[in-house]
């Protein structure tokens, strides 16, 4: 297998952008279908999207791992889905991938799912191209996006095609390097037809070609000295200079098109084969198992020890699913590898390559490679080798879930089928938790959005024919504290025979928290006023009691102790003792400091018509909702907001009403912030009168 002619991509966008339609496409022209389906109206729905719910809801849910060939060139692609609820998908793709298409909708633009897209491949340092589609709605304007990119994701966005009209007179598309015009002919726009470019045209791409060459000049010196000697540039300077400054991230090629009217998806492919990188062109490092500073430089040899990196799973009817990519090394069907997490061997007893939901059997896979095994026992994210502590590969960012709600079983028999439902889906996403309740004895699942455990919900009647009720949805409360206290707590029980003593002093004080769960602990104990085996658990007591806060036992974030001082019985001091000391202390300082509730602020992104404009921007007031941004182009508004989580829950009914169906929505969590007095008290009420209730 030629390294060099494999490319490991993925599509992401913003919801609705049409990747799914940009990959059915793909699919088509490189000739792994032969008939083109669409995402929404009727027939057999796209082959990305296999899953019923994603047919009939016209989203994708899952990503989806296929493999096509363009030319010489193999292809595995990933198609992921927009909404921010199954941001993990996108994470996972992006965690295992070399370069990615970043789709961007010509009317809608930079939108709040393509800032998270954007932020994800820079987290794992992925390369992309910009294909903006759907250039044949009215009000698409190619260059509008670009000037957003630039602004909104901080990239040198440079145009290397430009489109032949807009809206209903988009007919095709000139590039810029070979400085020629294409059409796309035949039924389904298979025939590619390279003509000169429209007399109409020719100076605005002249300007542009002057554009772009200007702004790949500043990732070349051969290139600024051939501009400055007014010198013609070839065309294989500028796709060099292209490729490098693309995979250095330095730059985005941005490409146009429609992916519906089948006008631009072959010169984006060849822009994937040209541009995005080999498994040869990146550098991945992995640690050495026991020493974490010990760095090991993967190289995409076959004859290398195997490294491997499970980034998916999926339970289906005959077992676990287990989708890899293979960094070094080769996996062979039948034979045994080591778990580097666990240090289990198992053996791959059946390797596969997957087309969506339909699988091929294979009996080797090299470097470079995304496939799937079946049978093995993993958890997302471990890694795989021939030899026991060989190296491990940096896990995937995990976002935390932002809500909660409680499910229970309609009947007893369902109990059973519940639990392995809810098993299976916490093995399969790492963003949805399940836990018990202890106080209510309830099963409480959470989840990044109302979507997101909807799906889930519903998935469990249809795959396992559970009948489920679903509680009120809950808000994931923090609480932290807003004064800096200073303690000075003594635990004493001396009744004779063996007692318990410890005593501590110091200051807890607040700092800034994002929500996430921040707490900071030093110890500035001199001349061993308490030994240091007692700072530990100290440490520990603290840190277990952050769990339950005074207010309404949410748990606490923000919270930073410093122990200075404290004292010990020679006899009846204990890591025990001391335990319990900072667990008591930690409860009576928490309510000196003066506690206040955090709640969840969501990032809210509003389009509908501009005529309902005032009644949406009012009811978001009316919800405590913060306006940060409003821009209203072709009828229609934008209306970007921050609103309490709490007060999202149902919004999307309210705002079809509001807005005759035609409003939509994206959210996403900004930060946590103080709620409001009036609301804290509610909220406390309410925790009262529920842990009064199950107790």
């Amino acid at each position: 297998m030629d390294l060099a002619k494999i490319r490991n991509i993925g599509i992401s966008a913003h919801i609705d952008s049409g990747k799914t339609t940009l990959s059915e496409r793909i699919l088509f022209y490189s000739g792994r279908i032969h008939k083109i389906e669409e995402v929404k109206g009727g027939g057999d729905g796209a082959t990305m999207d296999y899953m019923d719910l994603e047919k009939e809801r016209g989203i994708t849910i899952t990503s989806a791992a296929t493999q096509v060939h363009w030319h010489d060139t193999t292809i595995n692609l990933i198609d992921t889905p927009g909404h921010v609820d199954f941001t993990i998908e996108v994470e996972r793709s992006l965690r295992v991938l070399d370069g990615a298409v970043l789709v961007l909708c010509a009317v809608g633009g930079v939108q709040s799912q393509s800032l998270t897209v954007d932020r994800q491949m820079r987290r794992y340092n992925v390369p992309r191209l910009a294909f903006i589609n759907k250039m044949d709605r009215t009000g698409a304007d190619a260059r509008r996006v670009v000037a957003q990119m630039k602004e909104k994701l901080n990239t040198d966005a440079i145009m290397i095609q430009l489109p032949i009209g807009a809206g209903e007179t988009f007919a095709g598309v000139i590039d810029l390097i070979k400085m020629k015009a294409y059409n796309f002919d035949g039924r389904d726009g298979e025939f590619v037809k390279e003509v000169d470019i429209p007399a109409d045209m020719l100076e605005e791409a002249q300007e542009s070609r002057g554009a772009m060459l200007e702004g790949l000049s500043m990732y070349s010196d051969e290139m600024m000295e051939k501009l400055l000697s007014e010198e013609e540039v070839s065309e294989e300077l500028i796709h060099k200079v292209i490729r490098q400054a693309t995979q250095q991230q330095g730059m985005t090629p941005v490409l146009v098109g429609s992916a519906y009217k089948n006008k631009g998806v072959q010169l984006l492919l060849d822009s994937v084969e040209r541009y995005l990188p080999s498994p040869l062109d990146r550098e991945i490092s992995a640690k050495k198992v026991g020493d974490e500073t010990q760095k090991i430089v993967l190289k995409p040899d076959p004859n290398a020890p195997l490294v491997g990196m499970a980034f998916k799973i999926v339970e289906d009817p005959f077992g676990q699913l287990t989708f890899m990519r293979v960094y070094q090394g080769k996996i062979e069907k039948g034979e045994m590898y080591v778990n580097q997490r666990t240090g289990r061997k198992e053996r791959f007893s059946r390797i596969v390559r997957m087309h969506a939901d339909k699988r091929e059997e294979v009996d080797v896979a090299e470097a470079g490679d995304i496939v799937a095994i079946m049978g093995i026992d993993c958890a997302t994210g471990e890694t795989y080798s021939n030899e026991r502590d060989y190296c491990t590969l940096e896990s995937m960012f995990v976002p935390e879930p932002v809500i909660k709600v409680a499910v229970t079983p309609a009947s007893r028999a369902d109990a059973d089928k519940m639990g392995k439902a809810l098993a299976r889906f916490r093995k399969e996403d790492p963003t949805f938790r399940v836990f018990n309740d202890e106080e209510t004895s309830e099963t409480i699942i959470c989840g990044m959005g109302e979507l997101h455990l909807d799906i889930y919900v519903e998935r469990m009647r249809r795959e396992y024919k559970v009948e489920v009720n679903v509680g009120a949805p809950k808000v994931s409360y923090r609480e932290a504290p807003s004064e800096k206290v200073d303690f000075d707590y003594k635990h004493k029980k001396q009744s004779g025979g063996s007692g318990q003593f410890a005593h501590i002093k110091g200051t807890l004080s607040p700092i800034p928290s994002e929500g996430e769960a921040a707490f900071e602990f030093e110890e500035h104990i001199v001349g061993g006023r308490i030994p240091k085996q007692f700072v530990p658990p100290v440490e520990k007591g603290f840190r277990d009691s952050l769990s339950k806060g005074p207010l309404a036992e949410f748990p606490v974030v923000g919270v930073r102790i410093d122990l200075n001082d404290g004292s010990y019985h020679d006899v009846d001091s204990s890591e025990r003792a001391f335990y319990i000391c900072a667990c008591d202390c930690f409860r009576q300082t928490m309510r000196e400091a003066k506690p206040v509730l955090l709640e969840p602020i969501m990032k809210v992104e509003i389009e509908c018509p501009e005529n309902f404009n005032g009644p949406v921007v009012g009811d978001v007031i009316s919800r405590r909702g913060l306006v940060t941004q409003t821009d209203a182009r072709d009828g229609i508004s934008y209306i970007s907001c921050e609103l309490p989580l709490a007060e999202t829950f149902g919004y999307s009914t309210d705002l079809r009403s509001m807005t005759q169906g035609r409003g939509t929505f994206t959210m996403e969590l900004a930060t946590y912030r103080k709620t409001p007095m009036s609301v804290q008290e509610e909220v406390i009420a309410e925790k009262k009168r529920q842990l009064a209730a199950s107790r």
